[in-house]
């Protein structure tokens, strides 16, 4: 990693936005930014937070969810976790908590305004970004986003046609509470899924 991205990289584990300058309430518990930032990988998971395990071990995607991803992708672990291959840097950086119902609230306000331009601007050797979820995609995408994730994902293809760089994907959550989205929506494994292993292949061999 370059020093200038090294040194933001670490600003961003030392913040404390969301409980000191909080844009509504504050975080409910210490923060724990978790980023993998790299000045190699070609490819940006733009993932939406981390979830409870996440916020324990402080690595992006150690759980169920990292699970499916990577089956998504057809990577290993190890080539997942390789800052060459892949660069990990979510929406909001910190477990945002959760609704009374158990679901993880959205990603927290504070962390892209202050953060996002300035690591994308540090990684121009990103060419593929994952948009993982709404949030990833209403950043990355702008107008090129439709109202809905489903249709969003949908038009995959016309995302990947766009002009703009670098090149967009989007995707849905790997959560499990979107394995139902799945099954209504079975295109999203025959035809996305093939088509981005074989871009993330060409990217990381």
């Amino acid at each position: 990693m370059s020093e200038e991205l090294e040194s933001l990289a670490q600003r961003v584990r030392a913040c404390r936005i969301c409980v000191e300058n909080p844009a509504g309430r504050p975080l409910p518990h210490e923060p724990r930014p978790v980023l993998r930032p790299s000045s190699k990988a070609r490819i940006l998971l733009a993932s939406q937070a981390p979830g409870t395990k996440v916020h324990i071990s402080g690595m992006p995607f150690t759980d169920a969810s990292g699970d499916r991803l990577r089956s998504w992708l057809g990577v290993s672990s190890e080539e997942f976790y390789d800052t060459e291959k892949f660069a990990i840097v979510p929406m909001g950086f910190c477990f945002p908590g959760q609704d009374a119902k158990g679901s993880d609230l959205p990603p927290r306000r504070e962390c892209a305004p202050a953060w996002r331009s300035r690591l994308m601007a540090l990684m121009p050797q990103i060419d593929l970004v994952l948009t993982i979820g709404g949030y990833a995609q209403s950043w990355h995408m702008g107008a090129a986003r439709s109202a809905s994730l489903t249709d969003t994902v949908k038009n995959w293809r016309a995302a990947w046609d766009a002009p703009a760089r670098p090149k967009v994907l989007p995707l849905p959550h790997p959560s499990w509470r979107n394995t139902g989205w799945l099954k209504k929506n079975p295109w999203f494994e025959m035809d996305l899924l093939p088509f981005l292993q074989s871009e993330i292949r060409y990217r990381i061999n």
